[in-house]
């Protein structure tokens, strides 16, 4: 399917009925001037020029656009405790990478906070890539505010290698545990890339000096579309089968309550619900519990 077909066809889940109320509430919010931008572990817009009223819009807004996973925000004294405390990891890798004038892509980008805080460094283009819909909202609901020049695509990593332009840097955070064929993932992410391009890519992984891979049958800490959760040895081989090169692993950090959370921004449950009770160390099926590799890798 040609490119701009899919974009359309993409582009038309935002009429779906559970979207579609939240997509008409995007059109009632006021475009506050004189704003301040703070991009930083919690990112926030001010203003002295914003009355009662729209803020009470900014709110309800916000509110109808729940669940938020991934942030946190604050948008004229509206503070949204997002299930993530994405500055965590933001800040962990933040040391290994340099993106001034560069054009970068996040793959899986969720709401774009990670691709908001980039706007710091100064690059030639940002592109975020994901596919659902109701992300896709809330990045519109934030841009609206922040008003940038970031490119939202409903696309996958699958189409990195059909994509108008390559880039000099990927990030692909927390996607390639949901991707049935890691290799095809990494293979796809490799071909999004100029040469010399870098991937800064976080997964799931297990401990261990043997390239295995755990392969959830059901569920790993109550998520169902988990399919291989790799020693780090198991992962380099991927990467090197991908022919990535220069592979570094950065930092490994295992998942705790104060990075992921319940708050009121979200429904259902969060990341104390899927430990073992009497073990935190395993999952609520008997796995390991969640811990992260991050890597860095050129092509």
């Amino acid at each position: 399917m040609p490119l701009n077909t899919l974009r359309q066809e993409r582009l038309n889940w935002l009429q779906w009925k559970d979207i579609a109320p939240m997509r008409e509430a995007l059109q009632t919010l006021p475009s506050p001037k004189n704003i301040t931008i703070t991009l930083e572990n919690c990112i926030s817009i001010h203003s002295l020029h914003v009355n009662e009223w729209e803020r009470e819009i900014i709110h309800n807004c916000a509110l109808a656009l729940r669940p938020w996973r991934k942030g946190p925000f604050e948008l004229f004294g509206t503070f949204i405790d997002t299930e993530w405390q994405s500055f965590i990891k933001y800040n962990l890798l933040e040391p290994y990478f340099n993106l001034e004038g560069k054009v970068v892509g996040d793959i899986g980008c969720n709401n774009g906070y990670y691709l908001f805080r980039m706007l710091k460094q100064n690059p030639k283009k940002l592109v975020g890539f994901d596919p659902s819909a109701l992300y896709k909202t809330q990045f519109d609901f934030i841009n609206h505010l922040i008003q940038s020049d970031i490119v939202y695509e409903m696309l996958g990593v699958e189409h990195l290698p059909l994509y108008e332009h390559k880039f000099d840097t990927l990030f692909c955070l927390g996607v390639l545990y949901h991707r049935s064929d890691p290799i095809a993932t990494l293979k796809a992410l490799y071909q999004g890339l100029n040469p010399e391009g870098e991937l800064i890519l976080d997964t799931f992984m297990i401990d261990g000096d043997t390239p295995v891979a755990l392969c959830p049958s059901k569920t790993y800490s109550k998520i169902p579309n988990v399919y291989f959760v790799p020693t780090i040895p198991a992962l380099i081989n991927w990467l090197e089968r991908a022919k990535f090169r220069e592979i570094e692993v950065l930092e490994i950090k295992k998942t705790d309550a104060n990075e992921q959370r319940k708050t009121e921004w979200i429904y259902g449950e969060s990341l104390e619900n899927f430990l073992d009770a009497s073990n935190p160390e395993l999952t609520i099926e008997g796995f390991p519990a969640p811990k992260r590799v991050y890597i860095k890798a050129k092509r």
